[in-house]
């Protein structure tokens, strides 16, 4: 089955090469020598011509950005974007300010955290090795440009966050049994005197500090469809389960944060509803508010000014993020936050609550960094990122299509969603590329992606990126079609989506 995937994979790219050739420079000639490359043996393979990888490697020397956090300082931002040949952290002092490279690693940054602690003048970042997944810790002086390892270089460690006076940090970290993520303590003003707070079994991280930097918020999570949330009294070790009356059912647990008073908690979760709705929980009373309840769609990312008078959250509408802030005291009066379509990420507020720091990738922005005025909802862009030289204005936004599939839901036919990108001006039938995204439980969105755009531009190829059943996105129930041997099921409904390009008078059902 391996060597079938991986020979189809290859002849895949070879017609897509091709079909490149053919549309930029013509009927390409065949190769009859026979040339070894590497493992590979080429026989008959028609020689790529040079312009296109040219072309191509426009598409592929692509930069994009991403919020990491305010400088402490109050004005800059750290951003994650790549100069060389990983993404390293960089300060960007302004909006389209210069950006000035902190870090200079093999390795890819794959986290940052300052500290409100503004006598600490640095920063603490994670990074692995190899890919190999087993994160450490770093710390970074911005006086001397020097990083210092924290961890002990071998187990793996995540999910790293400085209490809110920034004295000491919690983390979780396999170091005990190099299986089970338990609970730490960091402390001292060089960060290397660890303390364990809690064993724990299984896949556990540190979600948030309470107001009075007593308790910790953490979830253990078990599966996609199934995870807890718990408060940890630091002093005492103690464990409670937030909404502990679940054994009989599983709950989903997505962005969690205490109040800013210490007494709720905010967390968004698919409990007794299909999609993630926020939800606030009394600590005293362990009554629950269910906020936002007409909502339709999961509600992903959420973050609370530094006074808690605001909250800042996204929604994923069939893959679309929206953006909104909103008073605490009246959800209801959410601000609407005009942006591109496309996906958006890293919300964090500055220091005064008066500005929202986020990411954005669309079609025609390849993830940039990106501030909200709070009170006015103006959008300033901090960074603009490279595309290889090419002008992202031609890039296609996709179009959001339904297709039937075999089987029915509430009596009518289900309807598969897919993004549909059209190449612009094309009088002939187009050829048709599916792309199907990984998982399986994961969702395919209108971010930037340059690969796309480079079948659509330069190959003049129709593209068409399903979320068939098995994604996520679209409900829990929608999230378990494809279990077990369900599975088959996700594939019939590619058979449906070709059944569908049949229909369509612009494409060509033969080329797919």
């Amino acid at each position: 089955m391996k060597k079938f995937i991986v020979c189809w994979l290859f002849l895949s790219l070879l017609n897509i090469n091709l079909l490149a050739q053919e549309n930029l420079i013509g009927k390409p000639k065949l190769n009859t020598e026979r040339k070894e490359v590497g493992n590979l043996v080429l026989e008959g393979i028609p020689t790529i011509d040079k312009s296109v990888f040219e072309r191509t490697s426009q598409y592929q020397n692509v930069r994009s950005a991403g919020f990491v956090a305010w400088h402490p300082g109050g004005k800059g931002v750290l951003v994650s974007t790549r100069f060389a040949e990983t993404s390293q952290l960089h300060y960007v002092g302004a909006p389209a300010g210069f950006r000035k490279q902190l870090t200079f690693f093999r390795e890819p940054i794959n986290a940052a955290w300052y500290s409100s602690d503004k006598d600490r003048k640095g920063f603490v970042f994670s990074m692995d090795t190899g890919g190999g997944e087993f994160y450490q810790f770093y710390w970074f002086d911005e006086n001397t440009g020097r990083h210092t390892l924290l961890t002990d270089g071998k187990s793996r460690y995540e999910s790293f966050a400085w209490s809110n006076k920034g004295d000491r940090a919690a983390f979780v970290s396999t170091k005990r049994n190099g299986r089970d993520f338990d609970i730490y303590l960091m402390e001292g003003t060089d960060l290397k005197a660890t303390k364990l707070l809690k064993e724990t079994s299984g896949q556990w991280n540190v979600v948030d500090w309470s107001s009075d930097d007593k308790k910790l918020l953490i979830r253990n999570y078990i599966s996609a469809n199934e995870s807890h949330l718990f408060i940890l009294d630091i002093a005492s070790g103690q464990l409670t389960e937030i909404n502990p009356n679940q054994k009989a059912k599983k709950i989903a647990y997505g962005d969690t944060l205490f109040s800013a008073d210490g007494k709720g908690v905010y967390y968004t979760s698919d409990e007794d509803n299909e999609v993630l709705r926020l939800t606030y929980y009394d600590l005293a009373t362990q009554k629950k508010q269910v906020l936002l309840s007409n909502l339709n769609w999961d509600v992903e990312n959420i973050e609370l000014s530094p006074d808690g008078q605001l909250l800042a959250y996204t929604v994923n509408e069939a893959g679309i993020s929206k953006l909104y802030i909103a008073p605490t005291s009246n959800l209801n009066a959410a601000q609407n936050i005009t942006l591109e379509k496309g996906v958006i990420g890293g919300l964090k507020f500055d220091q005064d609550g008066s500005r929202l720091g986020i990411s954005l990738s669309s079609p025609q922005t390849p993830g940039d960094v990106f501030s909200v005025d709070v009170k006015s909802g103006k959008v300033t862009r901090w960074t603009f990122s490279e595309v290889g030289g090419l002008n992202t204005e031609n890039f296609v936004n996709p179009e959001l299509i339904e297709f039937p599939s075999f089987d029915n839901v509430d009596g009518k036919t289900r309807m598969i969603p897919s993004f549909y990108y059209k190449p612009q001006n094309v009088e002939n039938k187009l050829p048709v590329i599916i792309n199907i995204h990984g998982g399986p439980e994961g969702q395919a969105r209108p971010g930037f992606n340059s690969t796309f755009a480079y079948w659509v531009n330069e190959l003049g190829a129709a593209v068409l990126v399903p979320n068939v059943r098995g994604s996520s996105g679209y409900g829990k129930t929608y999230l378990e079609l494809d279990n077990g041997f369900k599975r088959e099921d996700s594939v019939k409904d590619i058979g449906k989506l070709l059944d569908w390009i049949a229909t369509r008078p612009e494409l060509d059902a033969s080329r797919v």
